[in-house]
Order: structure tokens, then sequence, then C-alpha cells
């Protein structure tokens, strides 16, 4: 009876043991973080354009301490998860980036700026912010984002650091070459060098590379806003320097004639075209 008594004691006892370890565990079970999206796009407007990046900034608090952050970007009604930050098929933009840096803190501010690819697609896309804590707890915070093309109604800017003389003659074999600097206050959108026969009677914005000769024609540019150019070709060649060059004969074809050589540069979203001045030389083909 005593073994009895004895017996059904201890168990008493492992289960109140029991029971309060339970309660402790439970009274040390740490909140979910706590976000607090402070910006999503200039000023918090939950917009961003095209070509410029996308600021976001978070204020969070996880008791349990950081494990990740995780921020993904889709296009509306797209929920495929990336790896990373993606450009997909031309036009479409997605993000889907892990950001361990923070892991270990209980309270930080995180502060990203996300650069939004120049041929991104305009239109709604979501927006969704998830840390995770050291317990495996997680909270996410969404939003949905704009993706725009910027307002831009100020032209490019062009200046020529080298050009021939006016009225230089250039014979066949000899290389007539200029170069410059293009910019732009929000991003360039191409590039034109041609030369010109002066009785062609062209105006400026009519030059284009199917109806004079390409020196250069490029809309790959050192930055987006910025660009140092040289072109260049040869008095006789049998192919211009387009960007798929292309044959020099029919109405292009080589003469003995006036020519004067032209830049003009476009912005990338104002349609805004900046040209330079004439630069007058002559050809002489033997």
């Amino acid at each position: 009876m005593k073994t009895k008594t004895i017996m059904l004691s201890l168990l008493f006892a492992a289960g109140v043991i029991f029971t309060s370890c339970q309660k402790d565990d439970d009274d040390n079970t740490n909140p979910k973080p706590v976000i607090n999206l402070t910006e999503l796009g200039y000023e918090n407007s939950g917009v961003a354009y095209i070509g410029s990046d996308l600021h976001i900034e978070a204020e969070i608090v996880a008791e349990a301490k950081i494990d990740k952050i995780e921020v993904e970007i889709h296009p509306e009604g797209e929920h495929e998860h990336k790896v990373i930050t993606v450009i997909l098929d031309e036009g479409e933009w997605e993000v889907d980036t892990i950001y361990t840096e923070f892991s270990g803190l209980i309270n930080t501010t995180f502060h990203k700026h996300l650069d939004v690819p120049m041929h991104a697609d305009t239109g709604h896309y979501h927006f969704h912010f998830a840390v995770t804590d050291r317990d495996g707890q997680q909270t996410v915070a969404e939003m949905e984002l704009h993706v725009m093309t910027p307002p831009d109604d100020v032209a490019p800017e062009l200046s020529i650091t080298n050009a021939p003389e006016a009225n230089k003659v250039f014979s066949s074999g000899s290389t007539i070459s200029i170069s410059g600097l293009v910019s732009d206050d929000k991003a360039l959108g191409g590039l034109y060098v041609g030369l010109v026969r002066a009785d062609q009677n062209l105006e400026d914005g009519a030059v284009n590379a199917t109806n004079t000769l390409t020196l250069l024609h490029t809309h790959d540019f050192e930055s987006t806003t910025s660009h140092n150019f040289s072109a260049e070709i040869t008095v006789g060649a049998e192919l211009d320097n387009n960007s798929e060059p292309k044959p020099i004969t029919g109405d292009i074809a080589w003469q003995s004639a006036n020519y004067y050589i032209l830049v003009k540069v476009k912005d990338a979203f104002g349609g805004n075209w900046a040209y330079s001045m004439h630069y007058p030389i002559e050809i002489n083909v033997e």
C-alpha cells in the first residue's frame, strides 16, 4: 500500500512539473515579427518608374531575432517564385530576393533601392515583404505597386569634342571621324551619326539609317544618362556602320559631292530629340 501511495505521489509530482514547464514554455513564446512598411516608391507613392530605382524602407521588430527578409515583386496575376532578381522575357520584370544580412537582429531599419529595368512593362504589380524569425514565425506585408513611364519633356544634351574642319576634302581610303558626349536627365534612348549628301535636302528629323551613310547607330550606352561616343567611316567602304551594316549602293552610293555629318540623339521616354550642327565636308571618289 505504501509503495502504491509513493508511486502515485511521484506521478502527481511529475505531472505538476510537466504542466509547469509547459506553462513556462507557453509564456516564453515570442510574438511574430512586426513590420511597419514606411516607404514603397518615392515618398511612399506606391509608384516605380522604368529606368529608375524603387525605394523600399521598413521598420522591423522581431523579438525572436530576424532569420531572413524576402522581397518579392511580380506582375499582377503572376505568382511563380524565382530564386534571384531576374529579367524574364522582354517586358517582364520579377523580383524574388532573400536578404540574410539582418539575421540575428531584434530590430532594424530595412532600406534598399531596386533597379527597375529599362524594358520592364508598365502596369500593376504585387509587392510582398516577408520577415521570418528564428522561431520560424513569419509576417508578410503586401502592397500594390504601379510601374510607370516617367514624364519627360526635356531633350537630351549633345556636345561635339572632335569633328573635321569645315569643307575638308576626303578621298577614297581616308577615314571620316567625329566624337562627343550625349546625356539626358532621365535616360538616353538612341544615337545616330549619319553622313548626308547635301543635295538630298533632308530635314534633320528625316535623317536615318535607311537614307544616309551610317557612322554610328546605337541604343547601348555606358550609362542610362551619359555616353561618350566615337564614330567613323572609311571613304569607299562597301558597308556602312549601321547596327546591321548595310551595303553602300543605290541612292546612298559614294559620290564626289558635298556632304555633311549630322549627330542626333533622343531620350528614352519623352520622344525628345537633340541635333548637332551640320559639319560640312567634301568627298572626292577616285
